[in-house]
């Protein structure tokens, strides 16, 4: 969104260098009207301050990271049971990395962060497991000082609805 503002700007200031206080004026003359003078004087100043906000924002959030944040990380289970068992059979175990998500039957590699805070972060995941591989957009949103976790997964074969983990003690 921070990327098209500039051209949301550009465009609004365009329109505005259009507009003719008198319709008479045609499109050859030479002294240009004071729309055009305005547009002239500022829009320089306008995309260079929205270019900057969108800059800010790029070098914040989603692109200084490179990793799951240290408050998500850990293991988390949908039920008691998926934290305690050793029977191999924790089929709702999720085992959070830096880089990685692994499942019962599958891993998902840290792909694109597009948004990350201390507790939450949005991310491209790619996923490998029972011999098949895709790719899922995935939120992971620690909540109740750290002792719960929703996550959600968006796009094409996406749960529906979220999921609440409960962090393993």
């Amino acid at each position: 969104m921070y990327r098209t503002l500039p051209l949301v700007a550009l465009a609004a200031v365009l329109a505005l260098g259009a507009c003719s206080p008198d319709p008479d004026t045609t499109a050859s003359s030479a002294a240009p009207t004071q729309t055009e003078e305005v547009f002239q004087e500022e829009a320089p100043a306008v995309l260079e301050t929205t270019a900057a906000a969108a800059d800010e924002q790029d070098d914040g959030t989603a692109a200084g990271m490179a990793e799951i944040p240290e408050t998500i990380r850990g293991r988390w289970g949908l039920v008691t049971a998926d934290c305690t068992s050793n029977k191999g059979d924790a089929k709702g175990l999720l085992e959070i990395s830096a880089d990685q998500l692994k499942f019962y039957e599958s891993v998902a590699r840290l792909g694109e962060i597009k948004e990350a805070g201390e507790s939450r972060i949005r991310a491209t995941f790619d996923y490998t497991g029972e011999g098949q591989s895709w790719t899922q957009d995935v939120v992971l949103d620690v909540q109740d000082d750290g002792k719960t976790m929703i996550r959600r997964d968006y796009g094409k074969d996406a749960m529906p609805g979220p999921l609440k983990y409960t962090r393993c003690s």
